[in-house]
């Protein structure tokens, strides 16, 4: 029986003619032929087993590729530099929270749309007030920073946001910001009449201690002033209470008083860069620690910020007929020695019934600035007893003048005073702005005087008083000639003359000579005889009656 012939059996046939048995490479005479089954058709092969499970490995990975991916945002800045697809990380706090995908213009080519993978981490910071910004080395008033990325290349920055509000697409920060969410502090907002120097970074300092940053600044939509945010740290916000008083610490504050010269700044960098000060005023308490956000006036420097606020000031106008050079807008105005505001305009104007011009100047007066005994003792302004007070004050001599401040600058003030001597005038003590009379300064006054004086020197003839004086010089000169020819020889003989009668003199009255001896010897009787007399008086004067008897011893 022979077995059935397989598509794969060699068939004996078309083995050249040769049997199993021929040539020793047949099977065994004996033997049974073996049976082959076809193998099924069914089966996978082992081949197909690694690309299978790398395949599986693969859906896996991508799987928890897209189980760990976060949402996907677009963040727009105004220049790509330093960013790459694919390679660029997004880093909170040092730690790869998310990737770049892609970078492409916007429609309008204005700003550079930046597609950022998150991961899943990073779910929450897609919400509305996270913030994001490009690392790169930087130098600015807070300090250098970024410098790490010079070697790693930049990255964009996060400042996680604390919003229920989910956000994809976000405006990124062209700077970092000061102050991140995770900070502990206070914030406040100041509003000053200038920026000054002030920048975002720039310190702010407490009895010279750095204790905060200045975070941004704004111009006012009047245009009136800046108003600028702040950040205080913990725990130094706790020194910030309700009446505290912050100025510009800016520069250097240099001032000579009578105790000599004055430097006052905090530190070196606010020499250059800028910064803020706040502090209690003398002699008070902090009181309550201000809330977050509250608002403060930000002063000019220290003694505008620690004055008592200056209430609702009094417009006046003071009108000079005189120059004002020297004269600016913030000028002092003094009453005796106490400033009571300030100038805030200067003009011109004519005026046709005098034919002259006028210099009007505006000030601002702040009442409030007398203290507060005088406030409670003044009558409130506007009403009739003020009105009467002021016209009584004019009356009694209140008047504006002009002074100088410093010799060296020859800047000007305005002095608030009273004159008694001064001319009377009315005033509309209702008028808005009310005008108050002016005197001129004593330089003015002096100079007025010279010129009166020039005036009255320029009467006198002169050209008359030279020529008649031109005259009589020469008609002295024409007299001491004829002294000189005429009276002068007359004299000449006349004191020769002289001369001899004073050496007869002379000689005569010298002691040798027979005159001298003459009178010496009439000298001599005349005392002989003096002292006769005196004898004889002294005897009548003891026997009186010998003038009728005769003396004693004498014969009848």
């Amino acid at each position: 029986m022979t077995s059935p012939q397989g598509p794969n059996e060699p068939n004996e046939s078309t083995n050249g003619g040769k049997s199993n048995g021929g040539n020793g490479g047949g099977l065994p005479p004996n033997l049974p032929e073996p049976v082959i089954e076809p193998r099924s058709r069914w089966l996978p092969s082992l081949v197909w087993v690694i690309p299978l499970v790398a395949a599986l490995v693969g859906v896996l990975l991508v799987v928890k590729t897209v189980a760990g991916r976060g949402p996907t945002i677009t963040i727009s800045f105004v220049s790509a530099e330093g960013l790459e697809p694919g390679k660029t990380k997004l880093k909170y706090k040092d730690v790869d929270v998310g990737t770049v995908k892609t970078i492409t213009l916007s429609k309008d080519h204005a700003r550079v749309l930046v597609d950022v993978q998150l991961t899943k981490e990073a779910s929450d910071f897609a919400v509305k007030d996270t913030r994001f910004w490009v690392v790169r080395p930087r130098v600015a008033a807070s300090g250098v920073s970024g410098l790490s990325t010079l070697l790693s290349g930049a990255y964009i920055g996060v400042d996680a946001g604390k919003s229920d509000e989910d956000q994809t697409e976000f405006v990124g920060l062209e700077t970092p910001p000061a102050v991140t969410g995770d900070q502990k502090g206070h914030k406040f907002t100041l509003r000053g009449e200038s920026l000054g120097s002030i920048d975002i970074g720039s310190p702010i300092y407490y009895r010279r201690v750095q204790v905060g940053q200045v975070t941004g600044f704004s111009l006012d939509k009047d245009g009136t002033g800046v108003t600028m945010q702040v950040f205080v740290n913990a725990p130094y916000d706790q020194y910030v209470g309700a009446n505290s008083r912050w100025w510009h610490a800016s520069g250097v504050d240099l001032r000579l008083d009578s105790s000599g010269f004055k430097l006052n700044t905090q530190s070196l960098a606010t020499v250059v860069l800028g910064g803020i000060a706040f502090q209690t005023p003398p002699n008070q308490q902090p009181g309550q620690q201000a809330q977050d956000n509250m608002t403060f006036r930000l002063g000019s420097d220290e003694a505008d910020a620690m004055r008592d606020p200056d209430g609702t000031p009094l417009r006046v106008v003071m009108n000079f007929n005189q120059s004002l050079r020297g004269l600016s807008v913030g000028a002092p105005v003094d009453f005796r020695g106490i400033v009571l505001g300030q100038v805030t305009n200067i003009g011109i104007e004519y005026d046709p019934k005098a034919r002259n011009f006028m210099m009007p100047v505006t000030i601002n007066l702040y009442p409030d600035r007398l203290g507060r005994r005088t406030r409670d003792a003044l009558p409130s302004p506007g009403s009739t007893a003020s009105q009467e007070l002021l016209q009584r004050l004019v009356q009694h001599g209140l008047r504006g003048q002009l002074r100088t401040g410093n010799l060296l600058t020859s800047q000007l003030y305005i002095a608030l005073d009273f004159f008694p001597k001064a001319a009377q005038v009315k005033i509309n003590a209702s008028a808005d702005p009310l005008e108050l009379p002016t005197v001129p300064n004593t330089l003015d006054e002096l100079q007025l005087q010279v010129a009166d004086i020039a005036k009255k020197l320029d009467k006198i003839p002169f050209d008359e008083i030279g020529a008649n004086l031109n005259s009589s010089l020469k008609n002295a000169n024409s007299l001491f000639k004829q002294l000189d020819t005429q009276v002068a020889p007359e004299a000449r003989d006349t004191l020769s003359a002289a001369r001899k009668t004073f050496a007869d003199a002379q000689s005569t009255l010298q002691q040798d000579s027979p005159l001298q001896s003459d009178v010496h010897q009439a000298l001599q009787e005349l005392t002989r005889t003096l002292q006769s007399l005196n004898a004889l008086s002294d005897y009548l004067e003891r026997h009186p009656e010998s003038l009728l008897r005769g003396k004693s011893g004498d014969k009848p």
